[in-house]
């Protein structure tokens, strides 16, 4: 039986240089699953979307500014990989502080392939299980990640993968872990 996201609002945080597929299977298995999803990025307007970092893959609107959002405003957080993409993040304060609140907040926080780079600038990859395209793991592991070759990996909040090759397991677990979170509302009912 599919999971029902139906209510949940899901923030995708992307800058230019976004892995295409790495922002669009992961939303499109939420979508499908009933959940809302909002792109945010570091610039309004559009994204440029990557293919395997080289090539041009057209954009995605921006349908809001890091700077302005609220961890209150979304039940779960995906941020997608590419190189520029989370480069362009990790430098920039506000989305850095989005996401080592929403990561403290424990609502799920789900990032692919080089995603994780913005994990350790929040500093919340310390003790933390996880995985991620190779050239970043000695990255991971500087920071104080127990670093593993897999899939997918869940480790509370987290949820990590390590390359395009994993969305199916990726997407997966994201919906499995929103499904099995509640809201503010369900907490008060």
């Amino acid at each position: 039986m599919a999971a029902d996201l139906q209510g949940r609002k899901v923030a995708i945080l992307a800058a230019d240089g976004v892995e295409r597929v790495e922002l669009e299977q992961p939303r499109e298995a939420l979508e499908r699953a009933g959940a809302q999803t909002e792109v945010l990025s570091i610039h309004d307007g559009e994204i440029k979307a990557r293919k395997n970092d080289l090539d041009e893959a057209g954009t995605f609107t921006v349908d809001g500014l890091v700077a302005d959002a609220s961890v209150g405003d979304y039940d779960a957080l995906l941020l997608p990989g590419g190189t520029v993409n989370p480069d362009q993040l990790r430098v920039d304060k506000d989305a850095v502080s989005f996401v080592r609140d929403f990561v403290e907040s424990g609502k799920p926080v789900a990032a692919i392939c080089h995603g994780p780079w913005t994990l350790i600038e929040a500093g919340v990859a310390t003790g933390r299980t996880l995985t991620s395209f190779p050239s970043i793991r000695t990255d991971l592991r500087n920071a104080g990640a127990n670093v593993v070759d897999q899939e997918v990996v869940v480790d509370k909040n987290l949820i990590t993968s390590r390359s395009p090759e994993d969305l199916p397991a990726f997407s997966e677990a994201i919906v499995s872990q929103l499904a099995g979170t509640t809201t503010k509302e369900e907490e008060t009912s």
